[in-house]
Order: structure tokens, then sequence, then C-alpha cells
């Protein structure tokens, strides 16, 4: 995660100093100061700064993966990353409520927003929950 944490610490870098010179060059424009743009670009700073610290938080407290180490081998990754469900219907259903629930906001039905809040919640929990029902409940 060490990686990871010096790739968002560096947009956070980015971020402020891009920031400074956006403010500074549309201070000196003819329109005037930009706030949408100082703000945006502000707040992308904050979002960079809040994942790479998590990612530095995380990466003292578990071990050293091959990612991190500058003289791992290739078989250093080799095994097991995960668990992936072959057959489940979950993230189908999870995209096709967002998607309800983006178009809900963009045409801003109060009616829709809530029944897609809703069906993101239980398509949310259903992928979460998958395999923690038992064999009867399929």
């Amino acid at each position: 995660m060490k990686i990871e944490a010096k790739l968002f610490e560096l947009l956070t870098v980015f971020f402020v100093l891009v920031g400074i010179l956006y403010g500074v060059f549309t201070f000196y424009s003819r329109a005037g100061f930009e706030w949408v743009g100082v703000t945006g670009i502000a707040l992308s700073a904050g979002l960079t700064l809040i994942v790479g610290t998590y990612f530095r938080f995380v990466a003292r407290r578990i071990d050293t993966r091959p990612e991190d180490y500058d003289e791992a081998d290739i078989e250093d990754g080799a095994g097991d990353l995960g668990f992936f469900s072959p057959g489940s219907y979950w993230p189908f259903v999870v995209a096709l409520t967002a998607a309800l629930a983006g178009l809900a906001v963009a045409f801003f039905y109060y009616w829709l927003i809530a029944v897609a809040v809703v069906a993101v919640l239980v398509a949310s929990a259903g992928l979460v929950f998958e395999y923690h029902m038992g064999p009867e409940k399929h």
C-alpha cells in the first residue's frame, strides 16, 4: 500500500500547485477570479489527501506486499488474490440500480430518488451478504 499512498500524496501536491497557479492566473484575467475552478481543484486535493492518508495508515498495519518490495520477484505475488463469485448476478443488479439512481438525480424526481436509494441499498446488501446465507435460503 506504500506505492498507492505515494501516488495519492503526489496527486495531492499536484492539485495544490495547480490550484494555486489556477487561482493566480484567473485573478489576473479580464474576467476576474474564478471561484468554481479553484474550489473544484481544492476539493480534489482534499480527496486525494484523504485517500493517501488512508493508504498510509493501512500500509503501516499490514505486512509488506510484493508490490512494495523493490527486490521482489514475480513468484512472490503468486497465490490466491481473493474470492470472486463466478456466477453472481448481484454486480449487474448494483449497476442497474446505480444507473437508476443517476437518472433519478438527473431528472430530479423525488419519488424516483427514494426508490433508487432503497434499490441500491437492497442490491448492495445482496452483494455483500450473498455467501452469508445458508444453502436452504437460495
